[in-house]
């Protein structure tokens, strides 16, 4: 079933279902990884209670039609880019009636028991408090449609001089450690199993869960960092495994808008952060405004001179 975008519902309006999971997942021209993404929801032990899909106004959509009309599928097609902000800002708004949400990458596939394995978790009393549960993230390549045998993320950490990263990133994946859950300072927004209530109490104008502003990029870790000052832990378990095919691969196959946006909403993050990391951010975006633009002109120049030799 099609879904306009929908108007944002009061916030004394949500009425929790127990025990019930949505799934949230926003579309730009997806098509390589999507099918993947809902044959891992359709493979799940514990199938969630509805999948939210939002397309973002994609140029070639045709791959839209073979989402199933029926429940627990939702489709909202878009009729502008809103970002992956806006994006999971429309699919919550469907979703919010839900106990549990879990925002999911189209290029993110999940292990069979994953969602039975996190709602099991979340709902011993002991863990209350948990306002986002994630896992491990693999390497995935979508080319090849295979893992690669490294790890994508298991956590999100910031280095003493205030760069956030992705913990583990490109690492050999031995299996999962077996260690107990471990509470983080940020995670990753391709894999996000929320509590709903933890995410009511962090909304934002217009009822927003992700602050719109931030377009896409780093929008992950303002709402990690926006759950954690209200009191909710954010945690790692290592055996809910998830592979993710990450579309970043190197700084040069990364857009200058793209690597504008993430220096940008870094230093809205810092900001909004008690300045942590404030020399590092406003360094970095200042080396992608006045240096990394430039360079990316000349690149290209002299790329159409080398084909003009050749």
């Amino acid at each position: 079933m099609e879904f306009a975008r929908p108007t944002h519902y009061p916030r004394d309006s949500v009425t929790l279902s127990p025990s019930t999971v949505a799934v949230v997942i926003v579309t730009y021209d997806s098509g390589r990884v999507l099918g993947m993404c809902l044959d891992s929801l359709r493979a799940q032990t514990r199938c969630p209670d509805l999948v939210v899909i939002v397309d973002n106004n994609s140029p070639e959509g045709a791959y839209l039609d073979e989402i199933p009309r029926s429940a627990p599928f939702k489709l909202v097609r878009g009729t502008r880019n809103e970002g992956f902000c806006g994006g999971n800002n429309t699919g919550y708004a469907l979703a919010r009636s839900c106990k549990y949400v879990l925002f999911l990458n189209p290029d993110a596939f999940l292990s069979e028991r994953f969602i039975e394995t996190a709602l099991l978790w979340m709902e011993q009393p002991e863990n209350a408090r948990v306002g986002c549960l994630t896992g491990t993230l693999l390497e995935f390549d979508v080319e090849r449609r295979r893992p690669t045998g490294r790890i994508d993320s298991t956590g999100v950490f910031q280095t003493w001089y205030g760069k956030w990263r992705d913990r583990g990133q490109g690492s050999e994946w031995t299996g999962a450690p077996a260690t107990d859950p471990e509470d983080l300072p940020a995670v990753c927004g391709a894999l996000m199993f929320c509590r709903t209530e933890a995410l009511e109490q962090v909304v934002l104008r217009g009822n927003e869960v992700f602050d719109s502003r931030f377009f896409m990029y780093k929008e992950d870790i303002d709402l990690s960092l926006r759950l954690r000052a209200r009191g909710w832990r954010l945690t790692y378990r290592p055996e809910l495994i998830c592979h993710h095919g990450r579309g970043w691969r190197g700084r040069t196959a990364v857009s200058y808008q793209a690597k504008y946006l993430s220096a940008r909403n870094e230093l809205r993050v810092s900001l909004r952060n008690r300045l942590r990391g404030l020399p590092y951010t406003l360094l970095k975006l200042v080396y992608v405004v006045v240096l990394e633009r430039p360079l990316v002109g000349l690149t290209r120049r002299l790329r159409e001179m080398r084909r003009g030799y050749s």
